[in-house]
């Protein structure tokens, strides 16, 4: 079998390194769901090693046709569960209605993508374990107070718990990035609802983050003029000091305020 060309379009970066494969097939704990889906499988490092695991019931999505070829190929008893189709683009409530966990080298082009979908669909999926951009995974795990605390930061620690596992230098890729990566692993809190509308949170989180180096009070205004003159605890802070409580919290007045109006 002929090595699949690695395309900069599509932000392939193949894994090499075994050990650290195994490592992030090892991160997956599976704890919720069977179902599993390797995002971006390539040539198929991490697959050889979900392939073995008995607790799962591998899938995998790749939207590279020389990768798909290749994936058949090696493992013909697989390719009725290879997906050629782009992750973002498929019904994950169709496709696992009974839930599924996620795992991937996911391309450093489409990761934030690839995590608002989990989001979208955060009562499917249960895990997540993927290798992104450092810094994107810096910013996921980050803690409010912290410079890289944002928006991302936010939106999936109000529904999940994440850990930054390990960092991942840069040669043992082919072709080897000009960035670190890390590996970091989601897994779904408790928390069935915020207790605000989620809607206006959302607002609220990227009317905040939206003038980040200005205090909520300037920011909040911008965004929502129906507040007027009205004062809050948290408008002498910038967002990156509010927790997702917090956040809750902001949004309850903020929708009091446009009640009000």
């Amino acid at each position: 079998m002929d090595p699949v060309r690695a395309k900069k379009q599509l932000g392939q970066h193949f894994l090499t390194d075994l050990t650290i494969a195994r490592r992030i097939c090892e991160a997956l704990t599976g704890f919720a769901a069977r179902e599993t889906l390797e995002v971006g499988p390539g040539m198929g490092v991490l697959t050889q090693y979900l392939l073995e695991r008995d607790d799962l019931d591998l899938h995998a999505a790749e939207v590279d046709r020389e990768s798909v070829d290749y994936l058949i190929e090696r493992w013909p008893a697989f390719a009725p569960r290879i997906i050629h189709g782009d992750f973002l683009r498929l019904p994950l409530r169709q496709m696992f209605p009974g839930g599924v966990n996620i795992i991937g080298n996911f391309p450093y082009n489409i990761s934030s993508q690839i995590f608002f979908k989990v989001l979208e669909n955060r009562d499917l999926v249960s895990e997540c374990v993927g290798m992104v951009q450092k810094e994107v995974a810096v910013r996921i795990a980050e803690k409010p107070g912290t410079r890289d605390y944002g928006i991302l930061s936010v939106f999936l620690q109000a529904y999940y718990d994440i850990e930054y596992l390990f960092t991942v230098n840069e040669n043992v890729f082919s072709p080897p990035p000009k960035v670190k990566s890390a590996v970091i692993r989601l897994t779904r809190n408790g928390r069935q609802s915020l207790g605000c509308d989620e809607k206006l949170f959302a607002k609220t989180v990227k009317g905040a983050f939206g003038q980040r180096r200005k205090t909520l009070r300037n920011s909040l205004r911008a965004t929502f003029p129906e507040i007027g003159d009205r004062t809050h605890d948290f408008f002498t802070l910038r967002p990156e000091r509010l927790s997702v409580e917090e956040f809750v919290e902001l949004t309850v007045f903020v929708e009091k305020c446009i009640n009000d109006r």
